[in-house]
């Protein structure tokens, strides 16, 4: 039986709300939205594995660069030559990276119970929560903010009617903004960040150091 999400997430902080991770589950209060993108070797959530994450945070109309997330994880036995071609990422590149579990930390630490954005945001939540859940006994409960439907709504409310091309690099060039490393986990990350802030702002975002 599949549980609702609204469900489990009740669940699981009523089972952690004296541990570790408690914050997580607490409604977030500030100003602040983290960017999310995990480069994987699959597009199917039950297959694929985590190559690398990026992560970076938006604080009003500011991406901050700065404070960011850029983890490379040890190379898994699935990395083949199909999954190569999309992300560029081959096993010699992985050669110092980290195992999943000091990944996953490192990645719950940085976004805390801020709203999650993202571009396909789900994907890559559920991904995580595939290998968070069975380690911690919960995935992240966070906001999640979709790009393209804000992407969406803001275009259809400009431009009634005609359907809304929501493809990364169409949506990257109607906002002229520049796709930083594409198929990249921390570019992605940015360049997603500086579309939504434009979005919201409706001018150009500002990228700080």
């Amino acid at each position: 039986m599949i549980i609702p999400r609204t469900i489990r997430r009740f669940q699981e902080k009523r089972a952690h709300r004296n541990g570790p991770w408690a914050e997580l589950f607490e409604a977030y209060n500030g100003d602040e939205v983290v960017s999310l993108d995990c480069e994987t070797t699959s597009l199917d959530v039950s297959e694929a594995e985590i190559l690398s994450i990026g992560a970076v945070r938006i604080k009003g109309q500011k991406v901050k660069t700065s404070d960011r997330l850029d983890i490379r994880l040890k190379p898994p036995a699935s990395l083949t030559g199909e999954s190569i071609k999309i992300h560029k990422i081959r096993a010699s590149d992985l050669s110092d990276g980290i195992e999943l579990e000091e990944a996953l930390e490192k990645l719950l630490a940085f976004i805390g119970n801020r709203p999650i954005l993202g571009y396909y945001v789900n994907y890559d939540i559920r991904v995580v929560d595939k290998f968070l859940r069975p380690r911690y006994g919960f995935g992240l409960p966070n906001k999640a903010i979709e790009l393209s439907h804000v992407y969406h709504d803001i275009i259809k409310w400009k431009h009634v009617g005609g359907d809304v091309d929501l493809r990364f690099d169409t949506i990257a060039s109607s906002l002229d903004i520049p796709i930083i490393k594409r198929h990249t986990a921390l570019g992605d990350a940015i360049t997603v960040a500086l579309m939504y802030v434009r979005l919201k702002h409706g001018q150009a975002p500002v990228s700080t150091h």
